[in-house]
């Protein structure tokens, strides 16, 4: 049973590794496309916020709560306030669902 532990680990460390180097290794040189290239500038953002929304609808006990502080969190962030008045925003509307409103 340890050995097929062992193997699966290497065989994943494997995959992430060339995953992660394949680009490095296949492109020489900057890119020349801007098209290419401001895609690429806006991946991180994409990936982040495709593991995180799911996440913010179970985050606590109720989906309406969640979505609440969702809300409240987008208005905050297109008004264009700092991350810290955006999270005790996003904050203080679940809490205010949770205990006052959603029953």
């Amino acid at each position: 049973m340890n050995t097929y532990i062992f193997i699966s680990v290497m065989v994943m460390a494997l995959v992430t590794y060339l995953v992660r180097m394949a680009p490095l290794t296949l492109m020489r040189g900057r890119l020349k496309s801007r098209f290419l290239r401001s895609a690429l500038a806006y991946a991180p953002y994409a990936v982040l916020a495709a593991m995180t929304a799911p996440q913010i609808l179970y985050s606590t006990s109720s989906p309406l709560s969640a979505l609440a502080g969702f809300v409240a969190a987008v208005i905050l962030a297109f008004m264009r306030r700092s991350l810290l008045t955006v999270a005790l925003g996003a904050s203080a509307a679940v809490f205010i669902a949770e205990f006052f409103i959603i029953p």
